[in-house]
């Protein structure tokens, strides 16, 4: 929608760049293009409908003025280890932060990483600078032994390190969850991914990514991690007609994710954001 009074061309007056005031390339330009003129008459600034203006400032946004920090907790994952390499050739980030709860085999501090022994239970003081953070923890009430365990891990583990990280100064943020995560689902499973999604939400970051993968596709074993064997039989029951299935309930590779979470939370659109798995396999995720 164009604006519609002077007041409101007022107040969106001070947090433009200069790049859209008056005499600038992108003023003259509309000035003597044959676009629809502006209904609004309050002020030069008007003359941009306000979904092009936010559009413009998150291409601003985008924009590298200045080497970025990034934060992974969960790089022993089939989505962490496939995040970590990535995050490591990225120009856009000048230094990469990993939270883990003991050495891992194959993860090792450069110099342009840093690896922080933590217990999740009780997060470093102080927390690590960073702009953006990736959470791929998780893991199955099979593997956690019991229903509380699991929920320790996939909700208090996450929480708790997203809003430490927030209340360090980070901006941006891409959390792993699951396809059918709903916080009033009677699976439990699905449940404490819904209550965990919700909680996030409400931390205040500037933008906020949530991938909702279907069944992953990797190599388990070769990481150390106990193989799932739904994970298995899906992908070998599926594999004749995989075409044939809709991308929603799809098996999803884990390095398809890790790129969707990277490049989305790179993008730093405002607001909250969920990707599904049709949309982590498609070329248009951002």
């Amino acid at each position: 929608p164009l604006c519609k009074s002077a007041a409101q061309a007022a107040q969106l007056r001070p947090t433009l760049p200069k790049s859209l005031g008056p005499g600038s390339r992108l003023s003259r330009r509309r000035a003597t293009s044959n676009a629809r003129p502006s209904a609004c008459r309050g002020g030069p600034h008007c003359t941009l409908p306000l979904r092009q203006v936010r559009s413009y400032i998150g291409r601003m946004v985008d924009e590298p003025h200045s080497p970025r920090i990034a934060l992974l907790a969960g790089a022993t994952g089939l989505i962490g280890r496939a995040l970590l390499p990535q995050l490591l050739r990225s120009e856009r980030y000048s230094r990469v932060h990993v939270l883990v709860r003991r050495a891992v085999a194959g993860i090792e501090a450069g110099p342009k990483l840093e690896i922080h022994s933590v217990s999740f239970t009780q997060l470093p003081k102080p927390f690590p600078k960073v702009d953006d953070v990736y959470i791929a923890l998780g893991t199955t009430i099979k593997v956690a032994g019991s229903q509380a365990a699991f929920r320790q891990v996939d909700f208090d583990f996450v929480v708790n390190t997203a809003q430490a990280a927030r209340r360090a100064g980070a901006r941006h943020l891409a959390v792993v969850s699951a396809l059918g995560a709903d916080a009033k689902s009677r699976v439990f499973y699905n449940q404490v991914k819904g209550e965990m999604q919700d909680a996030i939400a409400l931390l205040g970051y500037e933008s906020l990514v949530i991938v909702q993968p279907s069944l992953l596709m990797g190599d388990r074993a070769a990481l150390g991690q106990p193989v799932r064997s739904g994970e298995v039989w899906a992908a070998r029951l599926l594999a004749p007609v995989m075409w044939m299935v809709p991308g929603s309930v799809r098996p999803i590779r884990a390095d398809l994710v890790a790129s969707a979470m990277l490049e989305s939370t790179l993008a730093a659109r405002p607001g909250a954001r969920v990707l599904s798995s049709a949309e982590m396999q498609s070329a248009e995720r951002i």
